[in-house]
Parts: structure tokens; sequence; C-alpha cells
């Protein structure tokens, strides 16, 4: 089992933009997105595996987003024990989407190989994605 923390933002998958060329149109991901997803490729390559896993494979992902500061102490607290915990935008699947496409090539071949995916929202005082991969 391979396990990883990597002290970034999360940052949800926002759709591509299109710019229109001579022979058709380009799609491209937006600076913010694009930005993340390079930032976690670089600290994940520190921490995985020199060969990209091959074959089935269980991912488990945690989202930990940082905290609003105009918060009660009463309702921080609840935030931080996990009795709290986001139910707003963005989504957990587009959260999903933009860590799985960044990790591609590195920790496994292709996101196709997960086979099976847990993901959760959290909020923490100190940013971070935490995951966890193992070979079925």
């Amino acid at each position: 089992m391979i396990k990883i923390t990597i002290p970034i933002e999360p940052v949800e998958q926002a759709r591509p933009r299109a710019v229109r060329m001579r022979r058709g149109v380009r799609l491209y991901d937006p600076a913010k997105v694009r930005n993340y997803k390079s930032e976690l490729a670089l600290r994940a390559r520190m921490r995985c595996p020199s060969k990209p896993l091959t074959g089935p494979l269980k991912v488990t992902l945690r989202f930990y987003r940082h905290l609003q500061a105009s918060l009660t102490k009463k309702e921080r607290a609840l935030r931080l024990s996990g009795a709290h915990r986001p139910t707003v935008k963005p989504d957990t699947d587009n959260y999903i989407k933009s860590t799985l496409d960044g990790l591609n090539g590195l920790l496994w071949a292709d996101d196709n190989q997960i086979v099976d995916l847990v993901a959760s929202k959290f909020y923490s005082d100190k940013p971070r994605v935490e995951i966890e991969v193992e070979e079925l």
C-alpha cells in the first residue's frame, strides 16, 4: 500500500476552456487547475514508486479544505472535529477528477485502472490531499 500526504489546497476540475484554431478547436484546463495538477505531480513524484503501478487498484482520497476566517469558536471546533463536514461546492467528484488526472503516469499508468474508489471532504487548518493506493 502507498500512502501519500500532499500539503496543497485541493482544487476542483473546472470546465475546459476552448480556443479556435485554424483546423478546429483546442481545449485546455484553466490556469488554476493546470497549476494544481503540476504542483500535485511535482510533490507526488518525490514520494511515489519509480514505476507506475499496473493492474486493478483501490484508491482512497481525503480532501482537507481550509476553514473560513469568519467562524464562531464553536463552529470552528465542530468543523475541525469532523462533526460538521463540507456540504458546499466544489463537489467531491470535481476534486476527484483533477487529482486523478494529475497523478496519471506517476502512481498508476492510467486512472482507468482504479476499480474501487473512496473519497471524502473535510475541513482543516492545514489544507492537504491524502492519497492511499492499494493493489488488488
